[in-house]
Parts: C-alpha cells; structure tokens; sequence
C-alpha cells in the first residue's frame, strides 16, 4: 500500500521584519522522498544531525528496502527480533486501525503489493484470480500478535509493509523531536504529508495546498487550507500505476479484500487529524481502499477526522466531497 502523495506547502516567502521571530529551513530527502522543516526559534542545537540520525533508526526499524532491517528480518521468517519502540508504535497503530476500518487497511497486504509489482520484492507475472486467492490466505492483521517484544505471525509468508503509514510515522517522531526541545511552532512535510504546531513567522497558522489528481504529470490546487496544530496526509493512485499492453490499469492501493489492484472512483483522499500523521496517513490510505460512499458512511461516526476527497463523477468528471467538519 505504498502510497505517493503530493501536498506542497503554500508558505510566503517576504524579506523578515526586525520583530519577526527567526525562521529556520531544513530540506533532503528521506525514505525515498523529500523533505521539507521549518521552524521558529533562536537554538543551538543541530537538529539537522539530529533528524538525519532518526531517518536512519526508522529505516533500520521499518523499512522493507532495507534488507537489514527489523521488520526485513522478520518478514523473511526470523523470530528472534527484538522489536524497538518504532515498530511497536507503528504496529499497535496499526492493528487499531484494521479493527476500525474492518480491515481496509491492513500492512499485511505487503505480500499482495510485491505480487502486482509496487513493493521491493519480485512481481509475479501473469497474475490470476487462483494465485491472488492463495495469496490472500496470508493478508489479515488479525493473523499476526506482539508478545514479550517479538512478532508472531500465523503463516511465515505473511509479509508486513508499514509504507502506507510510514511517512506520517517519521512525520511525527521528526515533529516529537521539537517538541523536546521546547520548539513551539514548526511545520515537518515528508513526501507531502504534514505535521504543523503553531504558527508561522508571521504569525498565521501554517497554510498548504491540496492538489488536484491530475494524471497528465502537471500540477494544480484543489483547495488550500490552514493546520492549526494539526497533522494532514494524502492518498491517490493517479501517480503511482501500472497500464498493461492492452490498456488495462492496476493502481498501487491493494482491495486487502479482493487481492485485485482496480482502479475506483475515488481519486484522491485528504484526513486532517489533531492525532499524529500516522493515524491520518493511515486513514487516507483505507479510504482510498474503501471507496467513495463506504468513506463517506466511515466519516460520519468519525468526528475527530476531516476529509477533503476528490472523485470521478459517472460522466468522468472530478468533484469533490467535504466532510461536515472541514474548513478552508
């Protein structure tokens, strides 16, 4: 359920007054994207080192393209890891988010993923209906538990991929940081998907911009908004898919139900939390999985999510939803 979203960051860039607080930029990149930080404060301490030694922890906790790495090891079978406090958070974060989303999203479609060629691991070519059938028998969070800091798992071919919640994961342990260091207003975006506190260099909540799903590559907005000390995360399979020779389109946001990488009408989906990124990132990706009027039903006993969704219409056309709670 790798997932590549695209918000930019809508902030305006003056000449500082002798009264505004000092803003500080960091940019690179991370987890196979890029990164952009900003925040206020006069410090001495080098958060660049700092934020680049967590990329790495995360990495060798989390990420399947690394072959060292924790969540690597245990997918090929090793029970002996010890699992770290990311894992752990991401995994509890996770199951919460299977059981109230019925399983729409589920890390353990990691097998599936590489199956249709969106993962680090080999596809399977000529993929039919009987191999997606034997592959689903290793897909359901319900079949792996933690205990004493070790992962079970029912079946060894189940295989784990954290990526759909992965980048609002570092999000918030990027944004942690500053908070331990008493940083009050910063804007953390990895890949698109952001963590703001507080307000700007002057003095306004921090603004970003939603972009349209525009499938030819050119870049439009939707609509922009401001986080007052909120997270937001998006998802949309209009950049990341595959086409067949015969024009046949798989996207990269598995149905964990069906096996089947089908396109819907559901083109794009925004979630704005006061949780962590994590949990918004998470979100996006189920409601991507869910569709539009099964996102819609999820949302209305869900008070504490925002959602800006971008859809396809029966003659094509984009429209949009807002949940009752969004604001621009």
């Amino acid at each position: 359920m790798k997932k590549i979203t695209y918000i930019l960051a809508f902030i305006v860039f003056i000449s500082c007054k002798d009264n505004e607080p000092k803003l500080t930029t960091l940019q690179g990149n991370a987890i196979g994207t890029t990164f952009t930080i900003k925040y206020l404060g006069e410090s001495t301490i080098d958060f660049e080192s700092k934020i680049d030694s967590l990329i790495k922890i995360v990495n060798k906790s989390t990420s399947t393209y690394i072959p060292t790495s924790d969540i690597s090891k245990i997918n090929k079978g090793d029970s002996t890891v010890i699992i770290d406090s990311y894992f752990k958070e991401v995994f509890i974060k996770s199951e919460r988010i299977y059981k109230e989303t019925n399983g729409d999203f589920d890390p353990t479609v990691g097998i599936l993923v590489n199956a249709w060629g969106f993962g680090p691991e080999k596809e399977i070519q000529d993929l039919d209906s009987l191999k997606i059938t034997q592959l689903l028998k290793y897909v359901g969070f319900n079949k792996v538990k933690l205990q004493n800091n070790k992962v079970f798992k029912q079946y060894p071919e189940i295989y784990f991929d954290f990526n759909a919640i992965g980048k609002g994961f570092l999000v918030d342990v990027i944004g942690r940081l500053f908070e331990r260091y008493h940083i009050k207003n910063y804007m953390v975006e990895i890949g698109g998907e952001i963590r703001a506190k507080g307000k700007n260099h002057h003095g306004e909540f921090w603004r970003i911009a939603i972009e349209n799903p525009n499938f030819d590559g050119t870049r439009s907005i939707a609509t922009t908004i401001q986080l007052k000390n909120e997270s937001i995360a998006t998802s949309g399979n209009y950049r990341k898919f595959k086409t067949t020779t015969d024009g046949k389109k798989y996207v990269h946001t598995i149905n964990t139900k069906t096996g089947y990488a089908n396109e819907s009408n559901l083109l794009s989906a925004s979630v704005i939390t006061k949780g962590d990124c994590a949990d918004a990132d998470g979100y996006a990706t189920a409601f991507m999985a869910m569709g539009l009027e099964k996102t819609k039903l999820f949302l209305k006993s869900h008070n504490e999510l925002k959602s800006f969704l971008i859809f396809a219409d029966e003659n094509g056309e984009l429209k949009t939803f807002k949940s009752e709670n969004f604001e621009d």
